[in-house]
């Protein structure tokens, strides 16, 4: 069976006060729009069709190939958005399930449920609906004695008793396809000039026609955004069912209430997260690390045992058993190898420290590599950009750069090396030497020390 959704993105939304069109607004780092189409893509099996109007080529690029689109150029309710996909779609699908792009919690397995049930109805329409006290707008829906829906009462046209019924219509429906492009041509413009999709309601009542109603199990999934308050709604509701999730799943939150999680991350078990941490984008952390409290993680990837404490990582890589911080700052292509540790007050960028390199604190280590087992002492600093340009640093394993050296890039130290406290190092030095000085200046040759290899 073919099943096709059509996500309603077209209005203004002008009570948000915002430049930015409506289904853009984030929650929890995402665009509320993503929410939708990730809900629809689990519950159908065609690409759907997205409704745009207000901001249509910013609401185009952002979503790309995740859906067809068709423009409501004047926005004449609902029903009108609808008849905007009847060209793409008529013929070519069986059912049709209709959603608004602005209800980011609504979820797959609810949209599952809804076409489920109006598979087994021998009528033409489903329609999904909340048991609420505060009805938000949100029109009444009013039953037969058999439980099949008799109509859908707009708030502003209900009686005084009908406005007190608290089973309240979602905006969410799942049509027979045949039947809906026929009842779409039939709706009559309301007072104010619009169609309205739950017209069809009383087209299929009149008609002798069962129209059935799903009640969503979790009430918090019906909030639509229209003002920066649902806005904020949604966000809280969003971030508390991602925590769950991550719970569930063997992560501990220490505070989930100041944690904020975005939907991409990805979290292994055992690992504990303390307050205030805020992890953004396509960050991956893997089993049994510390993260936190006060960190800030975005796009980055840390494998297994790392410690990450109070510090900023974006576009970061921490092999297993990384150690950093407090106030360590990782910038794009920072890369540590497993076991680094990195003392307070660094900042790496755009390098590669090797494995088990000790960097000490107040260093600054850019567009440089550095070789297993090497310290870094306290101060270093790479001199990696004369003000128009960037350039190298490398540094051989098991070297010693004392503290407060300057390494005036294009440099490089070789393996075993050793520079002074306070070195300014403005040339390259060969394997197993010791440089001083400012200009740093090579004094003599060291003893290479001996290992295991050597010894055998």
């Amino acid at each position: 069976m073919r099943i096709t959704a059509i996500l309603l993105a077209a209005g203004q939304g002008t009570r948000m006060k915002s430049i930015l069109p409506k289904v853009l607004h984030p929650v929890v780092g995402q665009p509320m729009v993503f929410y939708a189409l990730q809900a629809v893509a689990d519950a159908t099996t065609e690409k759907p069709v997205l409704v745009v109007g207000h901001g249509a080529e910013s609401v185009k690029r952002m979503v790309g190939e995740a859906a067809h689109f068709v423009l409501q150029e004047q926005q004449l309710g609902t029903g009108h958005a609808v008849i905007q996909a009847g060209p793409m779609l008529k013929d070519k699908t069986d059912l049709v399930v209709v959603t608004y792009a602005d209800m980011p919690l609504l979820q797959g397995s609810t949209l599952s449920r809804l076409v489920d049930a109006q598979h087994a109805n021998p009528g033409p329409l489903t329609l999904l609906t909340v048991m609420a006290d505060d009805p938000r707008g949100f029109g009444r829906v009013i039953r037969k004695t058999d439980g099949t829906v008799q109509a859908v009462v707009e708030e502003a046209q209900a009686t005084p008793e009908q406005l007190t019924v608290r089973e309240l219509n979602v905006g969410a429906y799942c049509f027979s396809s045949e039947w809906l492009w026929d009842a779409l041509s039939r709706l009559q413009v309301s007072p104010k000039g619009e169609y309205y999709l739950t017209d069809t309601v009383g087209l299929a009542v009149r008609a002798g026609l069962p129209v059935q109603a799903i009640v969503l199990e979790d009430p918090l999934e019906a909030i639509g955004i229209n003002t920066r308050i649902h806005l904020a709604e949604a966000d809280l509701a969003m971030r508390t069912r991602i925590n769950r999730e991550h719970m569930l799943s063997g992560v501990t939150l220490i505070d989930p209430v100041s944690t904020y999680i975005e939907a991409g991350v990805t979290i292994g078990r055992d690992t504990v997260i303390w307050p205030n941490t805020y992890l953004h984008g396509k960050t991956e952390i893997g089993e049994n690390c510390l993260i936190g409290p006060d960190t800030v993680i975005r796009d980055s990837k840390i494998e297994n045992h790392c410690r990450v404490l109070k510090s900023v990582l974006e576009g970061a890589w921490l092999e297993d058993g990384v150690d950093i911080g407090p106030f360590a700052r990782l910038r794009k292509g920072a890369h540590l190898c497993r076991g680094v540790h990195m003392g307070n007050f660094g900042e790496v960028k755009d390098s590669t420290l090797g494995p088990g390199v000790k960097m000490g604190h107040f260093s600054y280590i850019g567009n440089a590599t550095i070789g297993a087992g090497t310290n870094i002492g306290a101060g270093t600093i790479t001199c990696n950009y004369d003000g128009e340009k960037k350039y190298p640093t490398e540094i051989g394993e098991q070297a010693f750069i004392g503290s407060d050296t300057m390494l005036v890039a294009p440099v490089k130290v070789g393996d075993r090396s050793r520079t002074g406290a306070g070195a300014v190092v403005t040339k390259d030095i060969p394997e197993d030497t010791l440089a001083v000085g400012v200009p740093a200046r090579a004094i003599r040759k060291l003893e290479p020390k001996k290992t295991a290899a050597n010894e055998s």
